[in-house]
């Protein structure tokens, strides 16, 4: 597994946490300190700001799982990848989107820079 793979892996690790212990655990482990997360959506910083932002979306959409699409493609410190919001009552994935990480030289993300490819009722 690459760095960027182990990365990417956390990353959901922590977009999929069941609970709030799971989820400060998930972020700590995969996101640095000061660690940025942008999207259409969202601006936060942080940990807890990360929580928060993860949390949020979780409570939007219950019963879903984000999963990986493809393989992530990295270099020089920097991947991206793409995902869908997948509902595990049905399959069905409403949502998708592409997502570009920094890491720090410890493999921890410090930014992602987040874009919505299909959103519902778009």
């Amino acid at each position: 597994m690459t760095a960027y793979e182990d990365a990417v892996r956390r990353y959901f690790v922590a977009w999929n946490a069941a609970t709030p212990e799971d989820l400060t655990k998930a972020v700590a482990a995969a996101f640095t300190e000061d660690a940025t997360y942008t999207d259409p959506l969202a601006d936060v910083r942080g940990h807890d700001g990360l929580a928060a932002a993860i949390s949020g979306a979780r409570q939007q959409f219950p019963g879903f799982e984000f999963k990986l699409t493809g393989t992530p493609d990295g270099h020089h410190g920097i991947a991206r990848f793409s995902w869908d919001l997948v509902s595990t009552a049905d399959g069905s994935a409403p949502t998708a989107g592409s997502d570009v990480i920094t890491l720090d030289d410890d493999g921890r993300i410090s930014s992602v820079s987040g874009f919505l490819d299909r959103v519902p009722g778009a």
